[in-house]
């Protein structure tokens, strides 16, 4: 015969095999969004190591291009501002996809082993 107590432990068991992974939901959002942002700024640094190759790997070199390109930007008309905005758009999803393709065993954190307990 099962003590009140004990009908209170199976209860309490039941509500946590029922209840939501809280955990490891937010685990895997923060995980996520980890990715999405280090890409992001692999992503940037990528277009900054580009602006500054045409530059000449100088800092003058660099704020001489990016005067380039934002002046022809500002200049532009709708139509070539458009083609500036599909160019970006389009290097940048190809980049993207690049990286997180040579990034892939990053997207999902590792699996522990069953068993294996916290080292360090």
């Amino acid at each position: 015969m099962a003590t009140i107590i004990d009908k209170v432990r199976m209860a309490d068991d039941e509500r946590s095999a029922r209840a939501f992974p809280w955990r490891a939901v937010l685990h895997f959002m923060l995980h996520g969004s980890g990715v999405v942002g280090s890409t992001l700024l692999i992503t940037w640094g990528l277009f900054f190591l580009f602006f500054l190759l045409l530059g000449d790997l100088s800092f003058d070199g660099l704020v001489h291009q990016l005067h380039n390109f934002t002046s022809r930007y500002v200049a532009a008309d709708v139509a070539r501002t458009a083609a500036f905005q599909h160019t970006f758009a389009i290097a940048h999803l190809i980049l993207s996809s690049a990286i997180i393709l040579l990034r892939r065993d990053k997207l999902l954190p590792r699996r522990r082993e069953e068993g294996a307990g916290r080292r360090g």
